[in-house]
Formats: structure tokens, sequence, C-alpha cells
């Protein structure tokens, strides 16, 4: 089925859309998450001269107008035990969104990933009867497929970015719907700095890779001391290599910087903070931590080969309870491996070689090299379809205008 076919295609009407006033609260807690709610804010703004947008997120939400309840992005965390000392802090926000539906219900309420979290905001939300849905939802189908459970319970609706997580859902009994990937749409509008692209391929003789240490703290701390390994290794076997390091925050750079010095590293490193795009866009190829940044590389067709350092009990455990081959996006839309992918714990030894191996094959070979840009090709040409972020603003407005009708002729016949 394609996304023609999937499409809502429900273009609202001015008249229908602005005829009554509309808050939606947000939930995302994740640097990716609130820049996607963010863009969704903006095209319901677009759509809706009367609508409002509130709830927990970050920064791109607040900028489009978002009245933030608390900026949750300063609590993105990932792991049990990172999670922990912050489970205090988790329920007094928790208690902080029962408050505010209790006092200001919302006419939905849309989560977008951060599942831990989030199940207790849709929770609290479908205790008070508000619609709730699930934008961009958690990898279930990876590593919890028991919590279909709590979707069924909790979610009036998934809004899927991907078609094998659109047939999860709908052939588990869940209200989907398949709308695309927003992050295509992001790459499609950014405005890209000419004057930093050019600076970045100063030499058609010097291949340019970049790297991608995460844009959590612990992803930075995990990663990159490994990544300064291949760095070495590769520099080693390919003496003129340009690494650009690309962060995401200015503390990152400090403690990359102070990582590198520590290994005592005095290879070509340029670290540039939140210009990832033009990092990627200028790449021969990437070495990058696992997250959704994997579909940039795929919309600009840069390879890339995939690091993820993780607890050894992680990796024991993954071996049992994740049931899917990949935990890279773009792999699984592809459904096999166009970027290598290293789930790394303990000794990383034989991991940084295998990394360090497909990079050095890059730069010496203009025919893997080729190869490989024309596999990131094929599969963007396929599948980075824009449009999903306008999809998703008339299907949330559709629905809402439709309940508020229904709701007016309930109210005239009684």
């Amino acid at each position: 089925m394609t996304l023609a076919e999937l499409s809502v295609g429900l273009a609202m009407t001015p008249s229908a859309a602005s005829e009554t006033f509309m808050r939606i609260f947000f939930s995302a807690g994740e640097p990716s998450g609130d820049q996607h709610a963010a863009h969704l804010i903006a095209a319901l703004k677009d759509r809706h001269a009367e609508f409002r947008a509130e709830g927990f997120g970050g920064p791109a939400m607040q900028q489009e107008g978002c009245s933030l309840l608390f900026e949750l992005t300063q609590l993105a965390v990932m792991g049990f035990l990172r999670v922990l000392p912050m489970l205090a802090k988790f329920r007094r926000l928790v208690i902080k969104a029962e408050q505010h539906f209790d006092q200001s219900p919302p006419d939905a309420v849309v989560l977008v990933d951060f599942p831990g979290f989030n199940w207790w905001i849709a929770k609290a939300a479908k205790k008070r009867g508000i619609p709730v849905y699930y934008y961009l939802p958690p990898q279930l189908w990876a590593w919890a497929p028991w919590r279909i459970k709590k979707v069924r319970r909790f979610i009036d609706k998934v809004i899927c970015a991907l078609p094998f997580e659109f047939d999860w859902y709908r052939s588990r009994g869940v209200d989907a719907t398949w709308v695309g990937h927003p992050f295509f749409d992001e790459v499609a509008s950014k405005q890209l700095d000419e004057g930093l692209l050019s600076e970045l391929r100063n030499s058609d003789q010097q291949k340019v890779i970049a790297v991608l240490p995460g844009s959590r703290n612990h992803e930075v701390d995990r990663n990159f001391p490994v990544m300064l390994d291949v760095i070495r290794k590769v520099s080693e076997a390919v003496p003129n290599v340009r690494w650009v390091v690309g962060n995401y925050r200015t503390e990152h750079v400090e403690e990359c910087r102070r990582m590198q010095k520590d290994k005592q590293l005095d290879a070509d490193l340029t670290y540039y903070i939140d210009r990832t795009s033009e990092v990627i866009e200028a790449a021969d190829c990437c070495l990058m931590v696992s997250g959704s940044i994997s579909l940039e590389l795929l919309a600009r067709r840069t390879p890339g080969v995939v690091l993820y350092r993780v607890a050894r009990y992680v990796r024991f455990g993954s071996k049992f309870f994740m049931t899917c081959k990949f935990f890279t996006l773009t792999n699984l839309i592809a459904g096999r491996e166009v970027m290598p992918e290293f789930m790394s714990a303990g000794n990383p030894a034989a991991d940084v070689q295998k990394i360090s191996t497909w990079l050095t094959e890059c730069c010496q070979s203009p025919q893997i090299l080729q190869q490989r840009r024309e596999e990131m090709q094929e599969l963007a040409d396929s599948t980075a379809v824009t449009g999903a972020t306008e999809r998703t603003a008339e299907l949330l407005l559709s629905d809402l205008v439709a309940a508020d009708s229904k709701a007016r002729d309930k109210s005239r016949a009684a």
C-alpha cells in the first residue's frame, strides 16, 4: 500500500476550521520530538486561526507559541537506572498535567515519543475523556510488544511515521494512520548555509567524514571515546581525512574536546554546534550514534555506519527481547542493513576494527563509496516522501472539528 492510498486527504475549509477556539496539549520530551511538535504546531496555526498549543516540550515548541507548563526536554534520559533518580520529578509533572486537565481540559492530547512518561499523560487524559493521539509512537514492535495493551487502553489513534509500523499496529486492532515521517519535511525545508558547505568541501582530494555523537549527554559520554578510537585507526590508514563533528550543545563540544585531549589524539577534528545538516550534506560518509538522525542521512543520500554503546545487560537482553533484526530506522525502512550497525558492549576493540574498515573502504575506494551512495539514493527515492506534517495537521483538525460538530448537534437535540 502506498502513502498516497493512506493519505488522510482531509483539506479543511477555512470556515469549518475557524469557527471554534481549539486547544491541543502536547507532550514531547526528546529534542527531536520538540522539533517535530514545533513544526506540527506551525502547520496547525496556519490552518486554524483560533488554534492554541500548550503542554510539555522544549524551546522549539515555545518559539512557535506553545505555552509550556514545563520544559520537558531538560529531562530527556534513556535507561532504567538513569530514570530512577528522576521518578519523583516526573510524578510531580504528571500531577501538574492532571490538575491542568481538570481545570482547563484541552480538546485533545498529542503525545510525541517519550513513552515512559507519556503513558502517564495518556492515562490521565483518557480518564477525563480527552481524546489522545500518539504522534511518532514508541518502537513497541522492537522492544516491548506486550505494551500494545496500553495503547488499546489509553490511545485513541496512533499516527505512524513508518509503513511497517502502521501494519504492525493495525494488525493488533489499533486505530492507526500512516502519514510519512516528518523528518523528511524538515530536511526538505531546511535552508543550508552555503558558505559553510563550501568551507567543509574545501578540497576535492580530501575525504570528509561526519561524526555525530548524539544529542543526549550520556550518548556523547558513552560513544565519543569509542568514536575517537575509530578516528585514530582510520586516520592511520588514510592520513588526509577531514573529520567534522556535529554537536547539539556547546557543553557537548567542550566534553568532546576534553575526551580528545585525554586520548592524546591530534587528528584534524573540527567541531560544529547546531550545524548537523550541513555536516551531513558535505560529508562523503558518516560515523553516527543510532537515532532519528539516520533518516537525515537517508534524505541527504549520505552513507553511514552506526555505533551505539550500551550496558552489557542491555546487549544481552536485546538477543531475547528485541523482536526485529535492526535498531536503526533506515535499516528498518529498507528491511535490510543499508547502514551497518553495532550495538556495542564491553571491550569495543572488535567493533572499532569493523567500523574502521568500513570507513576506510569509503575513503580509499571510489567504487565502494559510489555503490553505497547509490544504495542510499535508491532507498531515499522510494521512501523519503514529504508532507507528513501537513497530513497530520489535517487529520487532527478534521477529527476535532467533526467531534465539535457532533457535540453541538447532540446539545441541540437535548
